[in-house]
């Protein structure tokens, strides 16, 4: 059999100097979702999650907690692959940057390779530090002296470090994005990306180690830890054994997709590459880069402790319900606004008497019948769709449902605009295109009124529910993504499950699914 296609996605490794909040679960959800995408359509996929667990937050938050730093991110790590665990997240692995064993000998690798190409030298530096964004900033980034997003102004900071010569790669690295060889998405921030490689210059690659001891060392230079970007960046490859002798990381590399916040483009879309050039590496094929999820417009963040803890909201509302809002609700691409009221309304409306309702009258109308077997096509044709359904199908075009059978619509549009919007990334769309064609199944059933045509017209009845059966079930596979659990309750409903999409000739109605209760007041 012919080898399959692989297809490796990553999350960004959260700094672990806190519990998770939403926009991690975000970030997690995207990036499962379009695994999960990728394997039904029968890639061989690798998906990695992770931790970022080295630096001086880290010291600063263990200390004032009373713990070590490896009690401190070990604790932390746990909450966070309970998360993933929770939301019902597909990831393969979960990789450490304080595993000794797995991540510190890849990431010395990298760099000795670094310095092999005459890329790595010695400076004094000079600089104001932000240990919010464990970076060096400019007086540019920052309002009225204070960092905008950790509320805090930085610290004055001279001392001797190691630099990487960023420059040497300023010109490829601009080319390889130009052409399209790196996509960055949403397309926006691929300019933006190239507005800032005009100002980059070389960058500090690591930190004297009396003032960070918890980190990687230096190769050869205990005097020094590995600054942030050649420790956390490189577990995109350690994770997959690079320097080792398994055949992962020859397998998997260079990475499909690494999914990550825009607060981190900088590092992704200009060092880490600029890095992986000058180890002779292949670089990541796509960024897709996520907004922020704003409450009450600002974001969300730890320093300013305007969190949205993901655990309460799972509790009460099901995994389901959360992987749906974040999907449908929170833009692909662009920041937007969470708030407990939109949660509660999304979960009522588009759940529980959306999805939830349509299923439940549906399955109670084929359960009047021992099995729904498919009608001759001139029976079905007697029942079609008599408005136009519009919806958006991708930034650009609008798509018009003429007026034909519901299944004909599934086969010939609603799939190929739902297929258009996954491989474009744009997560959010793709959800909202099934939504919208459940919301005109409702429609169908009142145009056609199948529950009283169940004794008048039973053959007529059968034809409609044979198409809004069909209709379901090929959403539940265009579910399949983004709310697996349900997916699958919605096809053992129908008697569909186990069998292949679009493949369906008989429905068979078992016991149906509850799929979402309705919320005590």
């Amino acid at each position: 059999m012919p080898e399959k296609e692989k297809f490796y996605i990553t999350t960004s490794i959260p700094y672990l100097n806190a519990p998770p909040h939403l926009g991690f679960a975000l970030e997690a959800l995207q990036a499962d979702t379009l695994a999960r995408y990728n394997r039904l359509s029968g890639k061989d996929v690798f998906f990695l999650s992770g931790a970022d667990e080295h630096g001086a937050k880290v010291m600063r938050a263990a200390e004032a907690a009373g713990k070590t730093p490896k009690e401190f991110v070990d604790g932390l790590a746990e909450i966070f692959q309970d998360l993933l665990g929770k939301l019902n997240i597909s990831n393969d692995d979960f990789i450490h940057t304080s595993d000794q064993k797995r991540h510190w000998p890849g990431a010395q690798l990298l760099w000795k390779k670094l310095a092999g190409s005459g890329d790595i030298y010695k400076s004094f530096y000079k600089g104001l530090y932000c240990v919010g964004h464990e970076a060096f900033v400019t007086e540019k980034d920052l309002k009225d002296g204070v960092c905008e997003l950790h509320k805090k102004p930085p610290e004055a900071v001279e001392e001797e470090n190691y630099f990487f010569k960023l420059t040497k790669y300023k010109e490829t690295l601009k080319k390889k994005i130009e052409s399209g060889e790196l996509q960055i998405l949403p397309d926006w921030r691929k300019t933006e990306t190239l507005n800032m490689l005009e100002e980059i210059g070389d960058i500090s690659f690591s930190r004297p180690s009396k003032d960070i001891l918890w980190g990687v060392p230096v190769p050869g230079d205990t005097s020094q830890t590995m600054y942030v970007w050649c420790d956390a960046l490189p577990n995109y490859i350690t994770a997959l054994g690079y320097g080792g002798e398994d055949g992962r990381f020859e397998k998997y590399w260079p990475a499909d997709v690494h999914v990550i916040g825009k607060d981190i483009v900088k590092f992704h879309t200009i060092f880490w590459p600029a890095m992986l050039m000058s180890a002779g590496l292949l670089l990541p094929k796509t960024i897709f880069v996520h907004g922020f999820i704003n409450v009450k417009g600002e974001k969300m963040s730890k320093s300013v402790g305007n969190v949205i803890d993901p655990f309460p909201l799972i509790e009460e509302y099901g995994a389901e319900a959360v992987r749906f809002y974040l999907a449908h609700e929170i833009s692909t691409f662009s920041d937007s606004d969470y708030s407990p009221e939109h949660f509660e309304s999304v979960y009522d409306g588009f759940l529980v008497n959306g999805l939830g309702n349509l299923l439940s009258r549906v399955a109670k109308m084929l359960s009047t019948f021992p099995a729904v077997i498919k009608p001759e096509e001139s029976k079905l044709a007697n029942y079609p769709l008599k408005k136009n359904l519009n919806f958006l199908a991708s930034d650009a075009a609008k798509f018009a449902f003429e007026e034909t059978t519901p299944a004909s619509v599934v086969d010939g549009m609603l799939w190929p605009a739902y297929k258009k919007a996954m491989e474009s990334y744009d997560i959010s769309q793709a959800i909202k295109t099934v939504w919208i064609f459940l919301g005109r199944m409702d429609e169908y059933v009142e145009e056609y009124k199948p529950y009283k045509k169940l004794k008048s017209d039973p053959e007529g009845a059968k034809a409609v529910l044979w198409h809004l059966a069909y209709s379901l079930a090929s959403c539940a596979w265009m579910m399949r993504p983004f709310l697996p659990d349900t997916a699958e309750k919605i096809l053992k409903t129908l008697g569909a499950d186990g069998k292949l999409d679009k493949g369906w000739s008989e429905f068979r109605v078992g016991e149906a699914a509850h799929l979402f209760p309705r919320l005590k007041k």
